[in-house]
């Protein structure tokens, strides 16, 4: 007895319960989306940050598409929306369904109401659900967005995508839209709360076919060559200069300045 108990509790430290935010389904929420895309958030975002789409062509009327882009800020999957005529589902970070107190509760209410996806970046069986959430989003016919490189570039570089997009493109059998979007990191740069009006550029590329692999799912050099093929892409529309080695975010100093290697701009922004 006292052997089972103890394992019990291993597994449970180990494993501990998923909390019941990440286990919800919100993605068919479109009420509050509309309104924030429409009235709330787009108008006024359009005058302080005017953007030009390019591409947007490339957007099926219809049917189901993974948008993958790159992540420069934590205002990209804000552009994105407005970019694309169609609702457009992101996966977010967990902390954003599970955060307390007032800050807690308003991103909660936000993000669960605009109909978005909670992902468990730790990994395991909750980054799984999340992903298995995303392809029913695509089974219902609608567009999913993810962030390919995981986390935002700590230095406005464009770095290896993880193989997560590609896994979902080919369980879900869909095809996946490029997509580069520029500037938002002079709108709201890395670790930094202070806005900056600036024009954004949102670059959508044709739908890339990865039907002649559906048969390869979980093929790990497959994944792998699907993930490079789609981080191509998109460092074609952005011009960004290429790292092959995942993002790692940017750790602040002991006066709060930004790790070695900040100062990296995107070709776009250096011209």
């Amino acid at each position: 007895m006292m052997g089972v108990t103890t394992s019990t509790s291993s597994d449970s430290a180990a494993n501990p319960p998923v909390h019941k935010a990440l286990t919800q389904d919100y993605s068919g929420r479109t009420l509050w989306y509309r309104a924030f895309k429409h009235v709330f958030i787009g108008p006024p975002l359009h005058v302080l940050c005017p953007s030009t789409v390019e591409g947007v062509e490339n957007i099926p009327s219809s049917g189901a598409a993974l948008i993958a882009y790159n992540h420069l800020s934590a205002t990209d999957w804000l552009f994105v929306p407005m970019a694309v005529p169609r609702k457009v589902t992101h996966v977010a970070k967990s902390e954003y369904f599970t955060g307390t107190g007032i800050k807690g509760a308003f991103q909660r209410w936000f993000f669960s109401s605009a109909g978005q996806v909670p992902i468990d970046r730790s990994g395991g069986d909750a980054s799984r659900a999340a992903l298995d959430s995303l392809k029913k989003v695509l089974a219902r016919g609608d567009l999913a967005a993810i962030f390919p490189e995981g986390t935002r570039s700590p230095d406005g570089r464009l770095y290896k995508g993880k193989t997560g997009a590609a896994r979902i493109a080919l369980e879900a059998k869909v095809p996946v839209i490029p997509v580069g979007v520029i500037g938002t990191d002079k709108v709201l740069a890395p670790d930094s709360a202070k806005f900056h009006p600036h024009p954004v550029t949102v670059r959508i590329g044709k739908p890339l076919d990865f039907s002649r692999f559906y048969d390869f799912v979980g093929n790990h050099y497959i994944e792998r060559s699907i993930a490079d093929e789609i981080m191509y892409e998109i460092m074609r529309l952005t011009g960004q200069e290429y790292v092959d080695q995942y993002a790692v975010r940017k750790q602040k100093g002991p006066r709060g300045e930004g790790a070695k290697g900040a100062g990296h701009k995107t070709a776009s922004s250096a011209a």
